[in-house]
């Protein structure tokens, strides 16, 4: 079964109908399990119509992949960052061996 998304005002009308129509049909009616209405039951009970809402907000596909390229040149600034850092030190050591030992 596809998972639907309700949003907080559904939820509410879904509360409210199972009032006046008694929770058994209102839940076969919509295809809802009666663990999920007494979830929102709870917290509409204890937050109102703001508890209700969705937590999960859905991520641009765009912003995604934006989010793994800058990820990616991250780590390819790093790694540039340290092989930088390995060469002069190296120039450094060698440097100081030319002053001492020639």
């Amino acid at each position: 079964m596809k998972r639907r998304h309700w949003t907080a005002e559904q939820k509410l009308q879904i509360l409210l109908e199972a009032e006046k129509e008694g929770i058994t049909a209102t839940i076969r009616k919509h295809g809802i399990y009666s663990n999920t209405f007494y979830q929102w039951k709870e917290k509409y009970d204890t937050g109102g119509i703001d508890a209700l809402a969705s937590k999960h907000y859905k991520v641009d596909p765009e912003l995604k992949r934006l989010q793994k390229e800058n990820q990616q040149l991250k780590e390819m600034l790093a790694e540039k960052e340290l092989a930088l850092r390995i060469k002069e030190e190296l120039l450094k050591k060698s440097t100081a061996k030319k002053r001492t030992g020639s």
